[in-house]
């Protein structure tokens, strides 16, 4: 199913995870210029988008036999994984890279964004989330201007409002010796208003937020053969919990 602001893929399925990508794409509506007045270059790294996220979230939705859900708007358009109160909603200024089309936009286009991506988004997710173990999909960049390099190759965020599913996960994959997992990094989990509080906190359904690095799922190959690197993690973690 498509619409303007979301895809879902497999809405039937039996498994009890909804697999969610906020950070699918980074596409920029017609009604919009489909520009926000950057350079492509910019719209095509991790400003725009969570790259490699939708593909793994699909990945991980196949494995698990589990609906998926993707924004299909870019986070620099409104930004899906926050609260409408947020003063981040609409960036204007990113790692290092003005937005122009974001420093000019009133009240009056805030609200269109609103209304035409992001609450569309987040009525679909509420729908599909019934019932289910939220498992959201999200990538990181492997260095920000300015900053050491980042370690981690996976890293699993939660809220310290409900972590038992994602304390379960990091603690199976630190199994792995070849892992190295981010314990609430490259940042914390935990934001008011945000995707997992809405859909997850709220209504207290177990939920874990799960970010690659996005060097490691460039491509179809490797967004599957994570995907199947994770999902038996996430099985066993889930049983853990649900005991």
């Amino acid at each position: 199913m498509r619409h303007e602001a979301f895809e879902i893929v497999g809405e039937d399925r039996k498994g009890p995870w909804l697999v969610t990508c906020d950070h699918a794409t980074n596409r920029v509506p017609d009604w919009l210029g489909g520009d926000l007045g950057i350079a492509s270059a910019d719209m095509n790294r991790h400003i725009a988008y969570d790259v490699g996220a939708r593909g793994l979230a699909l990945a991980l939705g196949a494995v698990l036999d589990s609906p998926v859900i993707c924004s299909d708007f870019s986070r620099l358009v409104i930004d899906p994984n926050r609260g409408e109160d947020d003063p981040t909603l609409l960036m204007k200024l990113y790692d290092g890279t003005i937005i122009p089309a974001n420093r000019t936009a009133g009240p009056a286009e805030r609200e269109e964004r609103l209304a035409k991506l992001y609450r569309p988004y987040h009525d679909a997710y509420a729908k599909l989330a019934e019932g289910k173990v939220i498992l959201a999909v999200h990538s990181f960049t492997p260095c920000l201007k300015g900053r050491a390099p980042r370690p981690w190759q996976v890293g699993i965020l939660y809220s310290h409002l409900d972590a038992r599913l994602s304390r379960a996960v990091i603690d199976a994959l630190r199994h792995d010796p070849d892992l190295c997992v981010g314990d609430n990094e490259p940042y914390s989990g935990h934001l008011p208003g945000d995707a997992i509080d809405r859909h997850a906190l709220q209504h207290g359904r177990h939920n874990t937020l799960v970010e690659l690095r996005n060097d490691l799922i460039a491509d179809e190959e490797d967004q599957v053969a994570w995907a199947k690197r994770l999902a038996p993690v996430l099985t066993q973690a889930l049983a853990l919990v649900s005991d």
